[in-house]
């Protein structure tokens, strides 16, 4: 590796962990709570360096957006293995069972986000995190449609809104088992639906 190549490499990892590292700790934290201190501290990185990758905080949410992004991308590139929608479905769901104990204690992460964001005069950052969002839902729409299910579109808007609802509920409650509980009768509702059955 050439002297030119390793600085490179090294910036390239002082990025990424800060970027990974702001996902969680504004995950857990919050945005308003959350200092470029506390996510150089936790990335391992001199808080003077964050300002060579990031000049405020709101570039940092929005490389943690991104990163949420990312992440979601993958995940669902490994359900789109699965052979079966329905039964990709029921591995998304799974994956918000999995994650019952992180839900109670700090929500959903792109979904506490987009609530604070929303609560901001500027509304740049709002509509990031909406991509997001809206990127699920796209997923969900198509899995629903591959099963031949009528308004497919709808029955995604009813799966994403089931988790946000049951995330903030656990959360607010402190009970992950709100979470299993919930997530067992979205897994029943899942395997109950009939592509024969009319539309409303």
């Amino acid at each position: 590796m050439t002297d030119s190549v390793k600085p490179r490499a090294r910036a390239a990892d002082k990025r990424r962990r800060l970027t990974t590292e702001a996902a969680r700790v504004l995950h857990e934290q919050g945005v308003e709570r959350t200092t470029l201190a506390d996510i150089a501290r936790a990335a391992d990185v001199p808080l003077g360096n964050v300002y060579y990758y990031f000049k405020t905080k709101d570039e940092l949410v929005s490389a943690a957006l991104s990163e949420h992004s990312a992440r979601l991308a993958e995940f669902t590139d490994r359900l789109d293995l699965l052979p079966d929608p329905r039964e990709r479905l029921a591995a998304l769901v799974q994956s918000w069972i999995d994650r019952r104990e992180t839900a109670a204690r700090h929500g959903c992460p792109t979904g506490t986000l987009a609530v604070e964001l929303d609560k901001r005069a500027d509304g740049t950052l709002d509509a990031e995190v909406a991509a997001v969002i809206r990127r699920l839902l796209e997923w969900a729409t198509e899995q629903f449609r591959q099963l031949g299910l009528p308004e497919p579109d709808e029955l995604a808007v009813t799966l994403v809104s089931a988790y946000q609802g049951m995330s903030l509920l656990a959360n607010a409650l402190r009970d992950p088992d709100l979470m299993a509980r919930q997530g067992a009768r979205l897994l029943r509702w899942l395997n109950a639906l009939d592509a024969t059955a009319p539309a409303d």
